[in-house]
């Protein structure tokens, strides 16, 4: 029996989790220390789990398969293909910022409390939710998918309920409050997308007789199980509206601003460089894969949902005051990029989307990890209480401006590739879609230029005049993040050579082609 390397890369951070949940309340940093030692292993069990995945060998590898409940055909299954394998990378690389980052978050107000362990409950609640994404990004049983899918809300709701953003404008009543709503709106949106997900797995179950993912894909492409149209098409909606929550996709995206504004920056990022990545991968996974004639029948409203989130997103950006807002509503613009190179249906646009969600993931946590270093400075998170940041501190200004440069897609940086695959793959196929979308580009960089102008140039405003400049645990952080930006920027052949083959399996999947030039080349 060959050594069960998915499943230990999973168990490693949920193990994680309950050591550092049991660690004395007095031993705050002996928690902290562990549990960036248990993500820095997890990281290496990831890259193992990369390492040996074949790019040219079968779809799904390092399989595992249990029994488990027999009589409802629910079994343990694992099995990564290229575009889970690159997410499971991702996470394990960003969670060992998101806990450098958040090493002082978490610290009780009073030094001297010996029974209150707010400190070893944030870290162990990061590492839950590493362990959940990453068997979310493993399973393939769609059942087994479901339970981590939901259960990640769990340790996420009192991440963001229970350690909130200290840099509040009004009292302590009113933040505590304003954190309660936008946890208990995180839960309400996403659980309600969960359960109409529960039917349509249920309603699955019905029609196929089992819940593995690869038998029921199997049986649709050799035709030995036949959905009725109608009946494809409800199951098609009921996942893809629970991912597009998670995702999230105009107009179920209200959630999103409100959790990552009251969030600390590492659980901001966590929310939508990590846990929102879910909802994207399972719509190539599950929706396009389990229900393919569905999914072509969905995508022109799924493309104009898309095209909106781009533009709305990006024009909500523009008026923002705080700074975290901005950064989200920005990720809802990018999301939309995302969703709308998925189902553009062709292969470019497939391959630039499972890119951009690794550029996404790291481009937003440079930035977000940046701005909460420089809110934690300065106690605020609108825009306006700053002004002359990079007189002062240089080296934290020049990783911010790089951090929103990447998010503005600049050639050079990793977003530029695959914003521009995702652009051509749609353009190919869907023109006017294509040409709209690029509006958002340039909303972007004014997003962007105009939030760098009013934090960091001008004259120096008293506030800030006795900003220190980076820590050195703080360019540990962001150092790494700013060189992959870089090097995926100019080199994104490591990323693709591993996602292109399982894109070529997805559009299989849905029997779609790459449309053809209109226009020859000469000869």
């Amino acid at each position: 029996m060959s050594f069960p390397l998915l499943t230990a890369t999973a168990a490693l951070p949920a193990l994680g989790a309950i050591a550092t949940a049991a660690v004395p309340a007095a031993r705050r940093t002996a928690a902290k220390w562990l549990a960036l030692l248990v993500s820095l292993a997890t990281l290496v069990f990831a890259l193992v789990v990369l390492v040996r995945f074949d790019p040219g060998g079968d779809r799904y590898q390092l399989t595992e398969s249990h029994a488990w409940i027999a009589d409802f055909g629910v079994r343990y299954e694992l099995g990564v293909d290229g575009i889970g394998v690159a997410l499971i990378a991702l996470t394990a690389l960003l969670i060992p910022f998101v806990i450098l980052a958040g090493w002082h978050d978490a610290d009780p107000q009073e030094t001297g409390s010996t029974r209150w362990r707010p400190t070893q409950g944030f870290f162990a609640l990061i590492l839950a939710v590493e362990a959940m994404v990453i068997l979310s990004f493993e399973a393939t049983d769609v059942f087994l998918f479901y339970i981590f899918f939901e259960a990640m809300l769990i340790p996420m709701y009192f991440l963001i309920g229970g350690f909130g953003d200290r840099a509040h404008a009004g009292s302590d009543e009113n933040a505590a409050a304003q954190r309660s709503y936008a946890a208990v709106k995180f839960l309400l949106y996403n659980l309600v997308g969960g359960l109409i997900m529960l039917a349509a797995v249920i309603g699955l179950y019905v029609v196929a007789g089992n819940f593995s993912l690869q038998e029921i894909a199997e049986a649709r492409a050799n035709g030995t199980l036949d959905m009725a149209t109608n009946t494809e098409r409800w199951l098609f909606l009921g996942f893809f509206f629970a991912f597009a929550v998670k995702a999230p996709l105009w107009p179920l995206h209200t959630w999103l601003p409100n959790a990552m504004g009251e969030a600390t920056a590492p659980v901001a990022v966590l929310i939508t460089a990590v846990v929102d990545k879910v909802g994207t991968f399972a719509m190539l996974r599950f929706c396009l894969q389990l229900f393919p004639e569905a999914s072509k029948w969905a995508t022109p409203v799924i493309l104009v949902l898309a095209l909106i989130s781009i533009v709305y997103g990006a024009l909500l950006a523009v008026g923002q005051r705080d700074i975290k807002r901005l950064v989200a509503y920005a990720s809802i613009s990018h999301f939309g990029f995302i969703i709308m190179g998925i189902f553009a249906m062709t292969s470019q646009g497939q391959s630039g989307a499972t890119l951009y969600m690794v550029n996404h993931g790291i481009s937003t946590a440079a930035l977000m990890l940046v701005a909460g270093f420089l809110i934690s400075r300065r106690g605020s998170r609108l825009i306006a209480d700053y002004g002359g940041v990079q007189k002062v501190a240089p080296v934290l200004a020049g990783t911010f401006l790089i951090g929103g440069l990447a998010t503005l897609s600049l050639p050079g940086l990793a977003p530029f590739v695959s914003e521009f695959l995702v652009l051509v793959g749609t353009f190919t196929r869907y023109p006017v879609i294509g040409i709209i979308a690029t509006f958002g580009i340039v909303l972007a960089a004014l997003y962007t230029l105009v939030l760098y102008q009013r934090t960091m140039t001008g004259p120096v405003k008293p506030e800030v005049s006795a900003m220190p400049d980076l820590r050195v645990r703080e360019l540990v952080v962001v150092a790494p993040l700013i060189a992959l930006l870089i090097f995926l920027g100019v080199f994104p052949k490591p990323v693709t050579e591993i996602v292109n083959p399982a894109v070529e399996h997805t559009m299989s999947d849905v029997q779609k082609q790459d449309p053809k030039p209109e226009v020859e080349a000469a000869k």
